[in-house]
């Protein structure tokens, strides 16, 4: 019985499709989310939590128990409604949206629908109710002036900030302390005696005791003074707090790992392939502590056969222990500059799961045959156990391969001939890529260099070689036949996807490529292959970079879901994460998937189903995108602190955004960004064009576009608001000065 034939037979509690694997979960199973589904369509109303048991023959204290917790999951999860007569009730997209709340600096904010659909306005007064990251009911209220879909909120599912960090402010009498997230607009007001020593400019941690309504400003209580505004390390420490980021491992976790060795036991070798001989060695940066990829390729007649060998953390992190709830929790690691919060326990992330040199690793293997155009012809998946024969880095490597360092050839000349191969197979990948047409944009990444008292001495762009290249190529392909594996398999798994451009974006995209003389094929549907005919028709243009910026930006945001939507970037019909379990939940899921095919388990008992995998992938996409945030945010106080002593001085940057308000601008060498606001512009007045992406004066006719060199002085640099603020710096001669002095 499934939900497509509900309509051609009546409703029989027995036939759950999913008791297999329900029956995993449970040693008294209760019904799949989706039977609970299907009942309550069927029923056509509400029903409340005993009509449900009732009608499932649920009379065990256990089973009633679980049932609640299951509904409370449900409701949590958008998937159905609590209503005031405590009913449950179908959420669906015609009358009623489930999702996430978005907060904004100004007070109004955004709903982020679960189903993917295009985002809701939520005006200020709705805001007042709501707290940034809250997950929510809503309907659509109608149209707003600027015709966006506006929302309103029929029911709170879900409060998630329960804690915020901030800075201490007292004025007339009053405690309140404004949040260093600005996607929450509201002051936390403190009671008097719930200060807990805190003094005004201090930064500190407040639990929120009462959430906000549409009559009342959140309150809370300071449970943690976390010091000064400027000591040294704070901005790591707001971050954290700030974004809600777990950075304690629990109890129950410590006494779990509390048995695990530095070694691996023998008996975990057992029914493993021995690849302890074959020389599998790692490439990663220098500064890098664990390591969950090794490569190793042959040649063959018909091409190469690749070895690209994967920390097996699924053997040591078993579903529902206290490793993989704290895991899924995380669900990424989070890299700070010179600080790490990992997934995993150090025990795993850098010693039993890390493939560290020349010791035994257990690990999961994607074995591919590659013929000599660069096409995988066949896969296959396998556990086994390796000794890692290298820990080499991207640097080293390149010299050897690209810059022929004789030094390094010396040092490793008996892996050299097993890298060189490596090279050649990756030379036809990135042919056979680029026939395919997976976009390539050349971006600059950044590294901050720290000097004393972590404080920032130099800014330096990071090389992107041959190495990176390479190592990212054999990434991809064990990512893609990991999908492909699986679909094939017919098994729930969690994949990457990466959607093309919008209608709208598109419109956009086109208009701006025209007025520069260029033209994306492809109709309503444009394939990676036109983007990239774009990107080499420009490639030595000085406007370049304002074109790739523009084309980054018509595409989508990349995120997890077990839909097979494809990955336009890659151009790929189906991929997925499956080459670092050690730092990212999503691979981990991967690797028990292929587990659960290798020994032979029928589909139906896997531990997850769909269901449940669009559950998690909105959990991990939110924690990624978390992640990113909290490291942007520390990045920018730490580049606003090193531009404090800079004040007044004068520098050379490129426009890297253009709004209606002014323009951002990068400054090079230093790699910093700040605004020069429309107020401080020349004299006149201008205005923003949105498809070309520039401001023009109406006078002058002075245009400002993404993209354009400038010179600029460093005016003002607000910590709290970690903004940068520049004014437009105009060079002018002695000559032109006296010049200008006989005229007058």
């Amino acid at each position: 019985m499934t939900l497509k034939s509900k309509k051609k037979a009546d409703f029989n509690p027995s036939q759950d499709p999913y008791a297999q694997r329900e029956a995993e979960k449970y040693a008294n199973p209760i019904p799949s989310r989706e039977l609970i589904l299907e009942l309550i369509e069927q029923t056509g109303a509400p029903l409340f939590r005993d009509q449900i048991a009732k009608k499932f023959k649920l009379n065990q204290e256990d089973q009633i128990e679980a049932l609640r917790r299951r509904l409370r999951a449900m409701e949590r999860d958008g998937q159905l409604l609590f209503n005031r007569n405590q009913q449950y009730c179908l959420v669906n997209n015609k009358d009623l949206l489930a999702g996430r709340i978005l907060g904004h600096p100004d007070g109004f904010g955004f709903f982020r629908p679960d189903d993917g659909s295009e985002d809701l306005f939520l005006s200020p007064r709705e805001m007042r109710a709501l707290m940034h990251n809250d997950r929510a009911v809503v309907r659509i209220a109608g149209i707003d002036r600027k015709g966006r879909r506006e929302a309103s909120v029929v029911e709170v599912l879900e409060r998630n900030t329960q804690q915020i960090v901030g800075r201490v402010f007292s004025e007339r009498g009053y405690t309140f302390v404004v949040p260093d997230n600005k996607n929450i607009p509201q002051d936390i007001l403190i009671p008097k005696g719930e200060e807990s020593g805190a003094s005004k400019g201090q930064i500190v941690v407040v639990d929120i005791i009462e959430q906000p309504s549409l009559r009342c400003q959140p309150i809370g209580r300071v449970v943690e003074v976390l010091g000064e505004h400027m000591a040294p390390g704070m901005e790591i420490e707001m971050a954290i707090r700030t974004h809600g980021l777990p950075n304690r491992w629990p109890d129950e976790l410590l006494a779990e790992i509390a048995p695990l060795s530095p070694e691996v036991p023998e008996s975990a070798k057992d029914g493993r392939v021995d690849l302890r001989n074959t020389p599998l060695l790692t490439i990663d940066g220098e500064d890098a502590r664990d390591f969950d990829d090794a490569v190793f390729c042959q040649k063959t007649p018909k091409g190469w056969k690749l070895l690209v060998a994967i920390a097996d953390v699924a053997h040591y992190v078993a579903i529902n222990s206290a490793l993989d709830l704290e895991a899924k929790n995380r669900s990424t690691s989070v890299y700070f500059p010179e600080q790490v919060i990992p997934m995993l326990p150090e025990i795993l992330s850098n010693g039993l799961c890390s493939l560290n040199p020349e010791v035994d690793r257990l690990c999961m293997v994607c074995e591919l045959l590659i013929n000599q155009e660069g096409e995988i012809l066949r896969s296959r998946f396998y556990e086994a156990v390796m000794r890692s024969h290298a820990r080499m880095t991207y640097t080293n490597v390149a010299k050897m391969l690209v810059d022929y360092d004789k030094k390094l050839l010396k040092q490793y000349h008996v892996l050299v001939p097993h890298l060189q191969e490596l090279y050649k197979l990756y030379q036809v990948m990135r042919v056979a890529r680029d026939q395919r047409g997976a976009i390539d944009f050349e971006t600059q990444e950044t590294k901050i260099v720290f000097g004393e008292q972590r404080k920032i001495e130099q800014i330096v762009p990071v090389e992107r070689n041959d190495a990176h290249k390479m190592i990212e190529e054999f990434m991809i392909a064990a990512n893609r036949a990991a999908a492909r594996y699986l679909i094939k398999q017919k098994m729930p798994q969690l994949l990457r996807i990466h959607e093309g451009p919008t209608e709208d974006k598109l419109l956009s995209l086109r208009t701006f490529l025209n007025e520069l003389g260029l033209h994306l094929d492809g109709g309503l549907t444009p394939t990676p292959l036109d983007y990239m005919q774009v990107v080499n028709s420009m490639k030595d243009r000085p406007d370049a970079h304002l074109i790739q910026t523009v084309l980054l930006r018509s595409m989508a945001q990349a995120a997890y879901s077990p839909e097979l939507k494809g990955h336009f970037g890659l151009a790929l019909e189906a991929y997925a994460h499956f080459t670092s379990p050690i730092r990212r939940y999503p691979d981990l899921l991967i690797h028990r998937a292929i587990k659960h095919c290798l020994h032979k388990k029928p589909v139906a008992t896997f531990y997850y189903g769909f269901p449940d995998m669009v559950v998690l992938g909105e959990q991990c996409s939110a924690n990624e995108r978390r992640a990113d945030d909290a490291t942007r945010d520390v990045v920018s106080w730490l580049k606003c602190e090193y531009m404090l002593d800079k004040v007044g001085e004068n520098f050379s940057g490129v426009i890297s955004a253009v709004t209606s308000f002014g323009f951002f601008v990068e400054l090079q060498e230093i790699y910093v960004e700040g605004l020069v606001h429309i107020s401080n512009l020349p004299q006149d007045y201008f205005h923003f064009d949105p498809i070309a992406r520039q401001l023009i004066g109406e006078r002058t006719n002075k245009r400002f576009r993404l993209g354009d060199s400038v010179d600029v002085k460093v005016m003002r640099v607000d910590l709290d608001e970690k903004k940068i603020d520049f004014q437009l710096h105009v060079k002018s001669s002695s000559a032109k000065t006296k010049k200008r002095r006989r005229k007058s």
